[in-house]
């Protein structure tokens, strides 16, 4: 890591640069998202309660814009799959996706940004509970234990909660429940096949089918009362931005990911977290308990540990694999020798 000299050669600084910039700009788009979602959902900011809507156009907006990158301009490279391969694998997932933002934008209208942050906190023990239903992760005592930390940490940060509400509770948790199964049923459906998405090629694929199964329980929840409120017209400024963020922050999980590795994100989510509960508290005002604190630093204490045992499984993994690549080479270079050893025998016996 070190050049001759004994400090930092420019290359490795300029990566670490680079790797926080990324870091920086995903927490400060997460953020933006988060925040203005509220602001335009909330009936005491903005007042427009329609999360459906609100979804739907973050995805005609991607879905247009993945088009023009991926269709018109070929900056993206589009992935190859048969329409049985599409039906079976994407659609789902892209329903599933639907469920997720509906249900996450709607939780904005009831809850406090710093409450569901820490609702959020209880995605590890969904996506563990729902890869050990699907066989994709192995049950072990120990991480369930650690499971039940996580999920105590968030029941005591309910618990300690001003303006608990049990609707917006039931909406946060179903969001979580289907976004955990979509992340297990993308490892099922699509890497099992060795298909692979970046963010605008999964934006191309399920941004589409995602609005078509939204635009069901919109025609039936939300198109009624806003044909009927004559009140009702879309600020282009308002929801242009918001969409351009939204887009943005797909671009930036893209880099994030690509460039740094995912339990990077992970601790950047965890710092966004703790920014968002700050924020929430200071400038929206929300009331932020100790209760509520101190459940969500056992449920943090929780996750933290099951990222540092995910990431020592890693790098266990990774040292076999090397270990196995070693022993290859190694019975190769023998095999080599001796059919040399062979070769240079066989000469001699022909003299």
């Amino acid at each position: 890591m070190s050049s001759g000299n004994g400090s930092l050669s420019n290359g490795v600084i300029k990566k670490i640069v680079l790797s926080y910039t990324y870091v920086a700009i995903w927490i400060f788009l997460s953020f933006t998202v988060i925040v203005y979602n509220k602001y335009i959902l909330d009936r005491k900011m903005y007042n427009w309660p329609f999360p459906i809507s609100l979804t739907m156009i973050h995805m005609t907006f991607c879905s247009s814009l993945a088009f023009v990158l991926v269709k018109v301009l070929k900056l993206v490279e589009p992935v190859s799959m048969s329409r049985e391969v599409y039906l079976s694998s994407v659609v789902p997932i892209g329903a599933l996706y639907a469920f997720s933002l509906w249900l996450s934008n709607s939780a904005y209208i009831y809850l406090s940004v710093s409450f569901i942050q820490m609702l959020k906190a209880l995605m590890p023990v969904a996506v563990y509970s729902i890869g050990v239903m699907f066989k994709k992760e192995s049950f072990r005592g120990e991480t369930m234990a650690n499971m039940m930390s996580i999920s105590f940490g968030v029941a005591i940060a309910a618990y300690g909660e001003a303006k608990f509400d049990a609707w917006g509770v039931t909406l946060q948790l179903g969001a979580v429940a289907f976004e955990a199964t979509r992340l297990v049923m993308i490892q099922i459906l699509l890497t099992s096949k060795g298909i692979s998405f970046n963010p605008i090629t999964s934006l191309y694929y399920v941004a589409p089918c995602c609005l078509v199964f939204l635009s069901i329980p919109w025609m039936i929840v939300e198109y009624p009362i806003l044909r009927d409120s004559s009140s009702f017209h879309l600020d282009w400024f308002i929801f242009g931005t918001n969409s351009v963020c939204a887009f943005a922050l797909n671009l930036a999980v893209f880099l994030l990911v690509g460039k740094t590795s995912a339990l990077t994100m992970n601790v950047a989510g965890v710092v966004k977290d703790w920014l968002l509960i700050a924020f929430s508290w200071s400038v929206i005002k929300d009331t932020v308990t100790p209760i509520n604190l101190f459940g969500y630093g056992l449920a943090f204490v929780g996750v933290g540990y099951y990222n540092h045992s995910k990431l020592q499984a890693l790098k266990a993994k990774d040292a076999q694999k090397k270990t196995v690549q070693a022993d290859d080479e190694q019975g190769r270079l023998l095999e080599e020798r001796d059919g040399d050893g062979i070769a240079r025998r066989n000469d001699n016996q022909s003299d």
